[in-house]
């Protein structure tokens, strides 16, 4: 955590305060600990961190955070209440305490707790340390993200398996004599998910029309001979880690308007992909994909190519760093996606997602699962 220190003695401060719960990914990446109240994490120059939880936590955070762990009591939080009976006045100061000195916190940081610690010390806004070190991965979080990305694939082929095993009856794919819907597959895919440890919220499976709308979830009926964009993004319970993942499909026969919309996305991912190196900018890899697409006829205006191609991927599903307008430069241990899509109102949209991570040599894609448009 050499980077945290080097903030913290930038900042002209004591020590680094977060108080949050492990929903937070950067607690739960500072501390590995998994906790649903908010908890004091704290850290001084040349010292490890440190969490600050209640006593019925302690026994297991001792065996599960990465972290020194004292209990409130320890701290003195209950020696301070009875001085002080506003609780938030009493945290701040048993944070002050520990602290002893000014301090940095994260920009997410409670504003009430702020001013409460404003009492005692200075407290100035951090700009992104630890989004910053967490998008660089070790080999234990590269090993599972592809864990889940390895799930997430077997999940697809569910989904597929469904959509072409479905009949067609009036153009509408049903299974067991009623239609098939967006809803039916995407409640089918986070059972799947839950039974292997896994969690999802939010899948896209959206049909026709609605593809035209990159983030549209979908609903209703699927449709024979429409685009079908699939796009999952779960979470394995236990290690923290998403992979993401979209395939777009026509069960039958796709309208050529979609054929070549089809092609150039497969075309612009693949550039893409062979541009992404250390020291290269995220924006620059964007912006070859949007000088392609307008190449191909496919200028960006109000539709067409109308998002980045690409975000980190870790502890949350959107993270540093991004291949936007405004990406950051690559470096070795970055997982990002590469993700292009072309979405028209009245025609449909298509996008294609791979993710894999930034190595000396390129890009290493952890996505295996074949593109197909027709199945």
């Amino acid at each position: 955590m050499e980077a945290l220190d080097r903030a913290i003695g930038q900042a002209d401060a004591a020590g680094y305060v977060m108080y949050t719960s492990s929903q937070d990914a950067d607690m739960r990446y500072l501390t590995r600990f998994r906790v649903g109240d908010p908890v004091v994490f704290f850290k001084k120059p040349g010292r490890p961190g440190t969490i600050i939880v209640p006593q019925m936590e302690y026994d297991r955070a001792v065996a599960e955070s990465s972290c020194a762990v004292m209990t409130r009591g320890d701290a003195g939080f209950f020696e301070i209440l009875e001085e002080e009976p506003d609780r938030r006045a009493a945290l701040a100061l048993m944070i002050a305490r520990q602290v002893d000195g000014d301090m940095l916190v994260p920009p997410n940081f409670p504003l009430s707790l702020a001013r409460r610690l404003e009492e005692h010390a200075a407290v100035r806004i951090d700009d992104g340390t630890i989004a910053a070190l967490r998008a660089v991965k070790t080999s234990q979080e590269l090993a599972a993200i592809r864990k889940t990305q390895r799930i997430n694939e077997e999940a697809l082929a569910l989904a597929l398996t469904c959509i072409r095993k479905a009949s067609i009856r009036n153009g509408v794919l049903m299974q067991e004599g009623k239609p098939l819907t967006s809803e039916d597959l995407r409640r089918t895919l986070h059972i799947f998910f839950l039974e292997r440890g896994y969690t999802a919220a939010e899948t896209i499976i959206s049909c026709g029309e609605e593809t035209a709308m990159p983030h549209r979830t979908g609903s209703g009926p699927l449709m024979a001979n429409q685009p079908i964009v699939i796009d999952i993004f779960p979470r394995h319970e236990e290690s923290g880690y998403y992979a993401d993942m979209t395939r777009t499909v026509v069960r039958g026969e796709a309208d050529p308007a979609i054929v070549d919309l089809y092609d150039a996305v497969a075309e612009a991912q693949a550039l893409g992909k062979s541009l992404i190196r250390p020291g290269v900018a995220g924006k620059d890899v964007h912006q070859a994909v949007v000088d392609y697409f307008a190449d191909r006829g496919y200028a960006t205006e109000k539709e067409g190519f109308i998002h980045s191609l690409g975000h980190g991927v870790g502890l949350e599903i959107h993270e540093q760093p991004s291949l936007g307008p405004a990406g950051e430069d690559l470096a070795a241990g970055h997982v990002v996606t590469v993700e292009p899509g072309l979405y028209y109102a009245g025609t449909g949209g298509v996008r294609l997602e791979d993710m894999g991570v930034v190595t000396q040599q390129g890009f290493d894609c952890f996505t295996k699962y074949p593109q197909e448009l027709e199945i």
